[in-house]
């Protein structure tokens, strides 16, 4: 049985203000740095085999700390990076009423769509598995990109518009019968040192 663990990565400044991330190399905030931190030293307790981190600086940094705390190495994938934002990337909801008018939504900005995102997503999964079978492979990513990857793999289970907090742990397993959830959105390692915001 393959267990792939999920950690979304710390908060950063662009989280408090709504500003659409994407691909952009904005760094963890003071608070995202302890929430890393705290998330760190839950899993040294743990022992998993792989680390596989997004490439994007926010996650880096959750991964960098982490591994401090497992001393493994990380891998990096860019297959885990955040949704693609295109034209919106960077600016807050006033913003793009700004630009674009209330129906921005509407409009081709060159973002990668939910399906493109869980397509990208599934296929790392199914890399892992292939590549990683029966071992416990933790996983360092974004928000937009691991619920989509939930809903696509867990879909009776997970609903889309969920938010995934920052620094949460999530652990599904593979078995013969597909993916199944063993813990989902926890962020028990937060709430104890007030690190939830």
């Amino acid at each position: 049985m393959t267990i792939i663990g999920f950690v979304r990565h710390g908060n950063t400044d662009w989280n408090i203000e709504n500003r659409a991330q994407g691909h952009s190399h904005n760094p963890l905030n003071p608070t995202g740095l302890r929430q890393a931190d705290a998330v760190g030293r839950r899993l040294a307790k743990d022992n998993w085999d792989v680390i596989i981190s997004s490439d994007l600086l926010r996650a880096r940094q959750t991964a960098e700390i982490i591994s401090s705390y497992m001393g493994k190495p990380i891998k990096f994938d860019q297959r885990l990076r955040e949704i693609s934002r295109g034209q919106i990337e960077g600016t807050i909801e006033e913003e793009r009423i700004e630009r674009w008018g209330k129906e921005w939504r509407k409009l081709d900005l060159g973002g990668e769509t939910h399906q493109e995102l869980r397509a990208r997503g599934v296929s790392f999964v199914e890399d892992v598995v292939d590549q990683y079978a029966g071992q416990k492979v933790l996983v360092i990513t974004h928000g937009k990109l691991l619920i989509e990857t939930l809903y696509a793999l867990c879909p009776d289970e997970t609903d889309s518009s969920d938010l995934v907090r920052n620094s949460s742990l999530t652990i599904i397993k593979k078995s013969s019968s597909g993916f199944g959830y063993l813990l989902y959105n926890c962020t028990c390692h937060l709430k104890a040192e007030e690190l939830t915001r």
